[in-house]
């Protein structure tokens, strides 16, 4: 199996790099353009700095409404199921995002231009509004496809776990391995390879060597599932496998900082103390 553990766990980072990238290369192209094609009549009818401004103010407004678009397909994902809905929902999404992205870069412009003792017209509000929501449309569909491609990218690059229940009547089923798929392809992993575990909104992240492994479960659940494998919560966001314990160090605030055999560092919340220490003093006596 392929290992990328920086790049996956800091996957979004550098998915907004990589798009920052790609806005800012494609409106510089179009803002030299712009200028390329004035220069043809011998003299520019704008200043130099003027399609850089436009294009760049256009660049930064879409790069301010991404979140919203990322928030629309995490909670309101197209559904082909109710397409007359999903339809009319990404079409009033696509009018909103239009309105409020020439609203930023209008804003923008004028803020520029203001500061060069200049002014900005934006033209025939109706008449400008629907020349650039033709634009814009075909924007917020291209931002929907790279998403979306993106996501299901690193979802295929990080795999995803299952349980290998041995019953489906037990309350807290044992399971000694998972199933994982990952590029097409399945791997059986060991229960007792994984380190640490994470929560990560509806998924649990499982450290094992290096790699993440999201498990569609809530960290709860599945550290109460865990606990007869030697595993134990130590915090809200994250749990352990005693046996990857190499020290505990107390800290100031009361908490406690736990240190595996891969050097990962985790704090022990002092919420959970009691629960770590009675499940931590049979393994050492």
């Amino acid at each position: 199996m392929a290992r990328s553990p920086h790049f996956l766990h800091y996957s979004n980072q550098y998915g907004a790099l990589l798009l920052m990238a790609y806005i800012f290369i494609n409106n510089t192209i179009n803002a030299t353009s712009d200028i390329m094609e004035a220069q043809r009549d011998g003299v520019l009818p704008f200043q130099l700095w003027e399609p850089f401004v436009w294009e760049y103010s256009s660049a930064l407004s879409t790069l301010m409404l991404i979140p919203g678009v990322i928030f629309l397909l995490k909670y309101q994902p197209f559904n082909f199921q109710a397409i007359t809905r999903s339809l009319g929902l990404y079409f009033f999404a696509s009018v909103v995002f239009s309105v409020l992205h020439v609203a930023i870069m209008v804003a923008l412009r004028k803020l520029v231009y203001w500061s060069q003792a200049g002014s900005y017209d934006f033209g025939l509000l109706w008449y400008e509004f629907l020349y650039e929501y033709r634009k814009d449309v075909w924007g917020f569909m291209f931002l929907i496809v790279v998403i979306k491609g993106y996501q299901y990218l690193i979802g295929q690059l990080k795999g995803e776990a299952h349980l290998l229940q041995q019953t489906e009547e037990s309350v807290q089923p044992q399971f000694e391995r998972l199933l994982v798929r990952k590029l097409g392809k399945e791997f059986i992993i060991k229960v007792s390879d994984i380190e640490w575990l994470e929560s990560a909104g509806n998924y649990v992240n499982l450290h094992i060597d290096g790699r993440v492994y999201p498990l569609r479960a809530t960290l709860t659940k599945l550290s109460e599932q865990l606990e007869p494998h030697g595993f134990c919560r130590i915090h809200r966001s994250h749990a352990v496998r005693l046996d990857a314990i190499s020290s505990i160090t107390p800290i100031q605030s009361g908490d406690s900082e736990v240190t595996l055999n891969s050097g990962k560092k985790l704090n022990l919340s002092r919420r959970y103390k009691e629960q770590f220490k009675g499940l931590l003093l049979p393994n050492i006596s």
